[in-house]
């Protein structure tokens, strides 16, 4: 299980790590690529257009959006039992199975098609910050922490949006039960 917010923001590094191979390998390769004499009004165009449908998705209620997701959370059973630190929740989140698949994909698609592919992972940036952005004003709105993953005591299949209180218990004297967030 990990965080809602870590799993949006820790694509952003994911992308970044994919980029770090794919470009260099590529440019030695190929060569550094002319860009088309619009190519950053494209490319800012589109950034713009993922950032929206990100932010549709979190903010209109449609049928597998991450509003819906959010709605109809379920509050965890036991939080206590089940909660990862955030360090161990931003370890998690990170996935190098989805890091070698954007390399080899945007390597394969760059050495032979086109050479401006290898910044291909960059198109998953926009969505995700905005995603992880309004998950956390979600959060602090609402005074609760949003969750993904399996929960084996938990009525949903593989995949569960989970939510629990943003405070935290914090280990002290026994008898006592101090509150922390």
């Amino acid at each position: 299980m990990v965080r809602y917010v870590h799993h949006q923001l820790i694509t952003v590094a994911e992308a970044a790590a994919a980029l770090a191979v794919t470009v260099p390998v590529v440019f030695a390769v190929r060569g550094v690529p002319t860009p088309p004499e619009d190519f950053w009004q494209v490319s800012a165009a589109l950034a713009v257009f993922l950032a929206l449908i990100g932010l549709l998705s979190c903010t209109v209620g449609r049928r597998g959006t991450e509003k819906r997701d959010f709605e109809t959370a379920l509050p965890l059973a036991d939080p206590d039992a089940v909660l990862p630190t955030p360090r161990e929740s931003l370890r998690r989140s990170f996935t190098p199975g989805f890091v070698a698949y954007l390399m080899v994909v945007c390597l394969v698609l760059a050495l032979v098609w086109e050479p401006l592919v290898a910044f291909a992972p960059l198109l998953y940036v926009p969505d995700r910050v905005v995603k992880g952005a309004y998950a956390a004003h979600w959060e602090r709105r609402h005074g609760l922490v949003l969750w993904r993953g399996h929960v084996a005591d938990q009525p949903l299949g593989d995949e569960q949006s989970l939510y629990s209180s943003g405070r935290r218990p914090v280990a002290g004297p026994p008898g006592r039960s101090g509150l922390a967030v």
